[in-house]
């Protein structure tokens, strides 16, 4: 099994709030590891594998593929962001390792209105992890399949629009669409009225909810919480257009997968341009 994650609304044979993502035993076959977390990545994400029995003194070769590495490591029970349900880790014998992805990333570049290409990874790509006894041979595996690899600006100061679309072409890759953030629904918040979430779509109320395949915050919740990745907890901004009332408005997606629209230019409002974080996904 997989985790990562805050508590979120459980979704029977996929997701579990304490454990996070359900492995399921036919995924072990390579032609199915396009089923398996993460479809999506970005430097300094990570997640833990909860594996049952001991795997104390496994060997597991990094690998990498296109500048992008999975690594992974063993750690304690402790450690393991699964740790809270001790009730069933407790009493049976599981193991823990954590797989932590780096790449391409623009921390360099943050605040650059002319930023240097930096590394496009050519995705899709499949990284099979395999976990060796030194007499024994291959003992665990696990495969995914990479589809989409995205770099950010982290914090303040933030930016526009423009700004964005600018970041982005500038290192390669360009600004994503709502469909590859969130798989959240609008309902009645007008705000939102007209987003094109991912499918499945989502359960709850303008909220991501976990899937694999359904966008970057649905599958990794709210990335705000991975520290060593740097991203913000602000809105980022989407390619995606609505026009009301007159005004052309981008759809935002915040980091816990919610939708909203602002108008990417001087605003009546306050006439400053509305800044809001950038986000970069492969072409």
């Amino acid at each position: 099994m997989l985790y990562r994650g805050a508590r979120d609304i459980e979704i029977p044979d996929i997701w579990d709030s304490y454990l996070g993502f359900i492995f399921k035993d036919k995924n072990i076959n390579p032609a199915s590891y396009a089923l398996n977390f993460p479809t999506t990545g970005a430097n300094g994400l990570y997640f833990d594998l909860v594996i049952y029995g001991y795997v104390d003194g496994l060997i597991w070769t990094p690998v990498t593929h296109e500048g992008i590495t999975a690594t992974v490591k063993q750690i304690t029970r402790m450690e393991s962001l699964a740790r809270n349900r001790n009730w069933l880790l407790t009493d049976h014998p599981f193991s823990f390792v954590r797989v932590t992805l780096t790449g391409p990333e623009a921390s360099a570049q943050r605040g650059n209105p002319h930023p240097s290409r930096i590394q496009v990874p050519r995705l899709p790509q499949t990284f099979e992890l395999v976990g060796r006894d030194p007499y024994y041979g291959d003992v665990i595996k696990y495969g995914f399949v990479l589809q989409k690899w995205f770099v950010h600006q982290g914090g303040s100061p933030w930016y526009t629009y423009s700004d964005t679309v600018a970041w982005c072409g500038g290192l390669g890759y360009r600004v994503p669409q709502v469909k590859e953030l969130t798989n959240a629904v609008c309902g009645s918040f007008y705000r939102c009225e007209g987003a094109v979430g991912a499918t499945p779509p989502s359960i709850k109320r303008n909220e991501s909810s976990r899937w694999i395949g359904a966008g970057f915050f649905t599958e990794w919740g709210d990335v705000y919480y991975y520290r060593e990745a740097s991203f913000d907890a602000i809105d980022y901004w989407t390619s995606d257009t609505r026009t009301a009332w007159g005004n052309l408005f981008k759809y935002t997606v915040r980091s816990t997968g919610s939708i909203d629209s602002l108008v990417p230019y001087d605003s009546s409002i306050d006439h400053v341009a509305v800044r809001q974080n950038s986000i970069c996904v492969t072409p």
